[in-house]
């Protein structure tokens, strides 16, 4: 069957008042910071906004980010780049990674008061000697400086990325140290040729995270989703602003 009617999304839809557990993504509650209207139009509504390019480099990027760092989670080793960095700790042999690193699966946590059910997939996870667990995102680029700090109006979706994973892990009662790390990959256009490969300089890049705008936030996305009124765009909204003026012009 069909998940779309009259070019409508029918599942994934959340509906008032439904006793069953209603699945919410990390990148949909970052949806709800970038712009409520667009939110409520997709999880309450079904309206998705139009898809966006698929990002196969930097899944490539990932994959093998992860392939490399699990040579060193086998064996219990320092990766080099935990060494350049001073870094003390090692990728954890967590029984449950595989299944965390998988999309549309992650980490999970039912958030009883609301029946939200809130789920992320981390790309890595370390362990310092304090026993505590240290969430790595991997991301990669391509810039002509070098990144070496998260000082980019964009990067504030990556720290708020990190923070819903360290919270995740939290609910789900581990210890988390509140430093997390970015593998930052930024592919070097600067070579003679191509040659067939691409070269990227590494970077690690810590990031202290503060999980407690987590909780508030997930109440008043449960109530934005129990309420019969679509809310207000955000101003800056492309998607909503291109709509409204799209429509001004029809009614002309």
């Amino acid at each position: 069957m069909s998940q779309y009617y009259n070019g409508k999304r029918t599942r994934g839809v959340y509906i008032p008042g439904s006793p069953e557990t209603f699945k919410l993504s990390r990148s949909r509650i970052d949806l709800f910071i970038e712009c409520p209207r667009c939110f409520y139009l997709d999880r309450r509504l079904g309206v998705d906004r139009p898809p966006g390019f698929p990002f196969t480099l930097n899944s490539a990027v990932d994959a093998l980010l992860k392939k490399e760092f699990d040579i060193h989670r086998a064996k219990q080793t320092k990766h080099p780049l935990l060494k350049k960095y001073g870094v003390d700790a090692t990728p954890v042999d967590h029984q449950d990674l595989a299944k965390w690193r998988e999309n549309f699966v992650g980490i999970q946590f039912l958030h009883k008061s609301t029946n939200l059910l809130i789920f992320g997939a981390i790309d890595d996870l370390w362990q310092n000697p304090q026993g505590e667990y240290i969430v790595v995102d991997y991301k990669a680029t391509s810039k002509s400086e070098e990144i070496s700090e998260l000082n980019q109006t964009w990067h504030e979706g990556y720290k708020r990325q990190m923070e819903v994973y360290q919270w995740l892990l939290r609910q789900n009662g581990y210890r988390v140290s509140r430093t997390g790390y970015f593998v930052y990959c930024n592919g070097n256009a600067d070579k003679k040729a191509f040659d067939g490969k691409l070269e990227f300089d590494v970077t690690l890049i810590s990031y202290e995270g503060n999980d407690g705008w987590v909780e508030p936030k997930i109440k008043e996305i449960w109530q934005c989703l129990n309420n019969d009124k679509i809310p207000a765009a955000n101003p800056d909204c492309d998607y909503c602003t291109y709509r409204r003026a799209a429509g001004d012009e029809e009614k002309k």
